[in-house]
């Protein structure tokens, strides 16, 4: 079997980066624009990600299109774990960030244990393969928490997050040039370019104007990001496949034994990366203690203007009201029944759906939407979604829930 893997070119960073921003992109508009909900999309990309990877592993050699196909079902796959835990179950971020970190450790370890070694150049056996693919969406679902993590603790603009891993992924490659251990390297930046290509992905569809602590951008929406990555993705897999600039030609540059480099230049190196945590740790914390703007206060939300039944929806499109009404329907009939787990997932796809349409909605009734939008924040605070407080009683939540309803006629 020759390597599965593609040589490390500028080719392989380039299309990896726009693999994790279609990540990033695909995953909300599935979610939120087409309503499908945060489980239901896990549950469909998880099935597309059984499917694409065993069309991977039963290849004898590195394929440019089924590899890189598998690369963009994945980065869609693992940020969509890490959604879960943050959306759903309300798992902190710091707490996602170290479970994943230690589940990739666990991953490196016993794939070196069984293997002795974590290169990509000698992955040309099923097991190393399977370790390979494992490791990869354990990167992609930490990626996605470390990187949500740091907007969490400084308040950065998507735009703005592009410089701290786009500035750790140059200062790998330096010491990597120096002579740092090229393995360890690599999986660092691999790691790093999941909030790279996430941040740009939000800067690109994010509403240029935008509620206080929310992120703004460019304005290109998730679907139309979407779709020029993986326009980008396909362009390049195609050069890659003409021009096969990134295989492995020969059973033999596949198998042979790979030199070990300076002891010393690798200690250095090490260091130089522990340098690396240090100096990023202290600039989170003193960003984290910086004054940012941060969401508004909830009980800003109370002041907004009230009105008559039907009225705040009334310049709405009636399809979206309609979409919106059916949610809340949802939560409220799972709630009176007791299906607690039912209740809260409805609403999070009602909430999911609110801010997806926010670019649309909120120009054309800015009071009517502020309207809505202040009793939508209390039907989600019962639930506990975006809000620190666990879910209140089913009584409390039918109540508001109610209220949205006759809100929205």
């Amino acid at each position: 079997m020759l390597n599965k893997v593609p040589e490390v070119t500028i080719w392989f960073w380039v299309i990896k980066i726009l693999c994790t921003t279609v990540g990033e992109s695909f995953a909300d508009w599935i979610n939120m624009k087409l309503g499908v909900g945060l489980v239901n999309t896990a549950w469909i990309f998880t099935g597309v990600f059984v499917v694409v990877l065993a069309v991977q592993l039963r290849l004898k050699r590195y394929v440019p299109f089924p590899y890189w196909l598998t690369v963009v079902v994945v980065s869609v796959t693992g940020t969509l774990y890490t959604d879960i835990l943050t959306d759903q179950l309300n798992v902190p971020l710091w707490i996602s960030t170290a479970v994943f970190s230690v589940l990739l450790a666990v991953v490196f370890g016993v794939w070196w244990l069984r293997e002795r070694t974590l290169s990509i150049h000698s992955v040309t056996t099923l097991p190393r393969e399977s370790f390979y693919w494992l490791a990869v969406l354990v990167t992609f679902a930490l990626g996605t928490a470390t990187g949500d993590w740091t907007l969490e603790l400084t308040g950065w603009s998507p735009g703005v997050s592009v410089l701290l891993p786009l500035g750790l992924i140059a200062a790998i490659t330096l010491l990597w040039k120096f002579g740092a251990n090229p393995v360890l390297s690599f999986w660092l930046a691999y790691i790093l370019t999941r909030p790279l290509g996430a941040n740009i992905g939000d800067w690109l569809a994010s509403p240029k104007v935008a509620q206080p602590g929310e992120p703004t951008g460019l304005a290109l929406g998730t679907f139309t990001t979407s779709l020029i990555f993986l326009g980008l993705i396909l362009a390049t897999v195609v050069y890659l496949t003409v021009t096969r600039s990134d295989v492995t030609e020969t059973y033999e540059a596949a198998h042979a034994a790979h030199t070990t480099g300076d002891l010393r230049k690798e200690r250095v190196g090490l260091a130089g990366f522990a340098l690396l945590a240090v100096a990023t740790t202290g600039l989170l914390i003193w960003a984290h203690s910086q004054p940012h703007t941060g969401p508004a206060p909830e009980e800003d939300n109370t002041s907004a203007v009230q009105m008559a039944p039907g009225e705040a929806v009334k310049k709405f499109p009636p399809a979206k009201v309609a979409a919106l009404k059916a949610l809340a329907s949802t939560s409220l009939k799972d709630a009176r029944s007791g299906d607690a787990k039912g209740a809260h997932a409805a609403a999070q796809s009602l909430r999911d759906l609110w801010d997806a349409d926010q670019a649309s909605l909120q120009p054309l009734d800015g009071t009517g939407w502020d309207s809505i939008d202040a009793q939508m924040d209390k039907v989600l605070g019962t639930f506990g979604i975006d809000h620190s407080n666990p879910p209140k009683p089913p009584a409390q939540q039918e109540k508001e829930l109610n209220a949205l309803l006759t809100d929205m006629g």
